[in-house]
């Protein structure tokens, strides 16, 4: 990759970090807006609030991404980023939770950057080369996710939060003006790492599998989101402060770590490496379940930080071997719906098992899934093994 490749990849984060900075830091939020600025007293829309942009970027992302194919992946950026700004600014208007919620679909109809960022990061690299831009890209949403809220809670202070919408709105207005400026890239070059050069040595596994893969794993992480705090302050001694910075650290351990775990496992990339992590994902996650002190659940928060962070990079590149430049659109407007519904689904059923079984429901939910997918991975990998070696 050239210098100004390089610096091209680094605009491309920067404005993805801008546009998931305003997404992600408001639901925190959507509470206080709910009672004081929509004067409502229906406290279930929080929830809804929370699952309507998912829902339909999940729903709007293959269709984004055949769009990228057809008409450009640097115009369906710019489309990206000009959607959130136009839903962001309607959100900040509303004085109905009807008027509210449209907005929130809209921000999940029109948005779809980190997609859309991803298949232009595509036209640039390929092979480890992507592989290591998807990772910085992931860091860059994990970033907004630990950011965020804590800058725009202080705003929030001083600002209703649903106003906040109106400045947010500029955000990522000013990244579609930055992208606006970055040339129209050249064509990736097909080498080694591409598929169709790569007839005798084909991906490590297929797009079906990759897919499903995400899901499962994405399905086993948010599980946990919603109830990690409440489950954290249920310890001897742990303020909602401190189940806040808890509920962070994989996250943190993301930033930390990724940069240096790259090379090592971009080196050592097979599904077989993947079985392993996310092994020692279920074993964190069953960790957190059982635990019943503060420095247990640090711990096992700290191996479930290495154990994604390892689990997305192996899965970066594996989506990396499969990608072709020509059709980056509808493979990442894929596999981002997949990891969207894998969101969804793990509030639906996280939010049953509690009902039902407890807080500590959910880390046994998703160590079970992991445990699930591992075994699947293992069975069918060990399958097209012997196939290969009859």
């Amino acid at each position: 990759m050239t210098v100004a490749q390089r610096r091209m990849v680094m605009a491309v984060m920067g404005c993805h970090f801008i546009a998931a900075f305003a997404a992600l830091g408001m639901p925190p939020f959507f509470a206080l807006i709910l009672s004081e600025s929509l004067h409502s007293t229906d406290t279930y829309l929080v929830g809804w609030f929370y699952v309507v942009p998912t829902i339909f970027t999940a729903l709007s992302s293959p269709w984004w991404g055949a769009f990228a194919d057809r008409i450009g992946k640097k115009i369906s950026l710019l489309r990206a980023q000009l959607g959130l700004s136009a839903s962001f600014l309607l959100a900040s208007y509303s004085d109905s939770t009807e008027l509210f919620f449209l907005a929130l679909a809209l921000q999940g109809i029109l948005g779809g950057t980190f997609a859309a960022s991803n298949a232009y990061l595509a036209t640039m690299a390929s092979g480890p080369v992507l592989a290591r831009s998807l990772t910085l890209m992931q860091g860059s949403a994990r970033a907004a996710l630990v950011v965020a809220p804590a800058v725009l809670g202080w705003f929030a202070t001083s600002i209703p939060p649903i106003e906040l919408y109106r400045y947010l709105a500029l955000l990522p207005l000013a990244a579609a003006l930055l992208l606006w400026a970055l040339p129209e890239p050249a064509s990736a070059t097909h080498d080694k790492y591409r598929p169709e050069a790569r007839a005798a040595d084909p991906a490590p596994l297929s797009a079906t599998n990759i897919y499903l893969l995400q899901f499962a794993f994405i399905f086993a992480t948010v599980a946990t989101f919603p109830y990690f705090i409440p489950y954290a302050q249920g310890l001897d001694s742990v303020s909602v402060e401190l189940a806040g910075l808890l509920f962070g650290v994989p996250n943190l351990l993301y930033l930390v770590a990724a940069g240096l775990l790259t090379s090592y496992l971009n080196r050592r990339t097979s599904p077989t490496g993947l079985v392993w992590l996310f092994l020692l994902m279920a074993l964190a996650l069953f960790g957190q379940a059982q635990t019943q002190s503060l420095i247990g659940l640090t711990l096992w928060r700290v191996l479930m930080g290495l154990a994604m962070t390892g689990s997305f990079i192996v899965l970066h590149a594996f989506i990396a071997a499969l990608i072709l430049e020509s059709q980056a659109g509808r493979t990442f407007g894929w596999l981002e719906s997949g990891s969207k519904w894998g969101a969804v689904a793990a509030g639906l059923a996280a939010g049953a098992v509690v009902d039902g079984f407890g807080s500590r429901a959910p880390f046994l939910l998703g160590a079970g899934v992991m445990v699930a997918a591992a075994s699947w991975l293992a069975i069918s990998s060990l399958g097209r093994w012997r196939t290969e070696n009859i």
